[in-house]
């Protein structure tokens, strides 16, 4: 599998979040939770949660591996959230929906193909129920451990960034994964199941780390109108990624105190001075003065844009938030 890259390309080069491939992917660790050691804690914490039909039906839509709907994945952002992601669903166009249908008919045998053939015969109908299964099935695996993965996407997002920035593009795509290389504009992925070669003709390339393949490798999205897209385990995914943040806060008060640990937790997206004084009832000239003992400590992040200062975590601020 290879993407070839032109100059227009390599400055396009960016990353993005994809609830829905998180999603997917979610749905495919409880149909073979054999395979991902990583997730049999958050597994543990879903007895008797599911809904049943809904999930039911995202099951055979995904299937357990292989292709997979791109409807259900494409167009992954920086700053995606659920909602959009939902929202997004509810809109794909019917020729979209079918084209990617008809895929997985081929695909499937029995009962599946004929659910799957059903949903073609009716793409507006299709489309609202897969809509609202997706939304509720993202209720019941993955909303109450979303903050949790975001960090992790976002940390894995920040060390990448730095690590481009200090050793270059190829660099960094070498570290995606032992099946990812990049040499003479060129970014090679080994696939087990499919060769293909896309040329991204000026519209980049998108790398979206994905904590719930942590146990697979790599996937790609080449159909347009997508973006050419490279999807990869993030960093930093352990048997215990699912927990809440009280253990870290406890922990990070220990060391650095109450305030500044919580400044710390709540970085988790980028946040003015005067937000993240409402959010730990300071005075803005205290907040900002604990910010700045942060970022003089490497944890904390601080730009101009436009009127406002906007603080996120650094990769060392974001390594602090997930301790245990």
């Amino acid at each position: 599998m290879e993407f070839r890259l032109g100059s227009n390309d390599i400055s396009a080069v960016r990353f993005g979040i994809s609830p829905g491939y998180e999603l997917v992917h979610a749905v495919r660790v409880i149909l073979c939770p054999q395979t991902a050691p990583l997730h049999w804690g958050w597994f543990r914490t879903l007895q008797g949660t599911l809904p049943e039909e809904a999930f039911r039906l995202m099951a055979v839509i995904c299937g357990a591996d292989g292709y997979l709907p791109d409807f259900l994945t494409a167009t992954p952002s920086g700053d995606m959230t659920p909602e959009e992601e939902a929202q997004r669903l509810r809109e794909v166009p019917d020729e979209r929906l079918r084209f990617d249908l008809e895929k997985m008919v081929v695909r499937s045998t029995g009962v599946r193909q004929q659910e799957i053939r059903d949903l073609i015969a009716a793409p507006d109908r299709a489309r609202t129920t897969i809509a609202d299964a997706w939304e509720l099935v993202w209720d019941a695996l993955l909303s109450p451990v979303w903050p949790q993965m975001l960090r992790l996407l976002r940390a894995d997002i920040a060390v990448r960034a730095r690590r481009s920035s200090d050793a270059g593009l190829a660099e960094m795509a070498a570290t995606l994964h032992s099946t990812v290389t990049w040499a003479d504009e060129v970014v090679r992925v080994q696939m087990r199941r499919h060769e293909e070669v896309v040329n991204c003709g000026g519209t980049g390339l998108v790398l979206v780390p994905s904590v719930m393949m942590a146990a697979r490798g790599c996937a790609v999205l080449t159909e347009p109108p997508a973006q050419p897209t490279i999807f990869y385990p993030a960093h930093g995914v352990s048997e215990t990624w699912h927990r809440d943040g009280a253990d870290s806060l406890d922990a990070l008060t220990a060391l650095l105190g109450a305030t500044r640990a919580r400044l710390i937790i709540e970085l988790q997206q980028p946040l003015s001075t005067s937000e993240c004084a409402h959010l730990t009832d300071l005075v803005v000239s205290t907040a900002s003065h604990h910010l700045t003992v942060l970022r003089d400590a490497g944890l904390v992040d601080s730009r101009r844009t436009g009127v406002r200062v906007l603080h996120t975590r650094t990769p060392l601020g974001e390594a602090l938030a997930g301790i245990r």
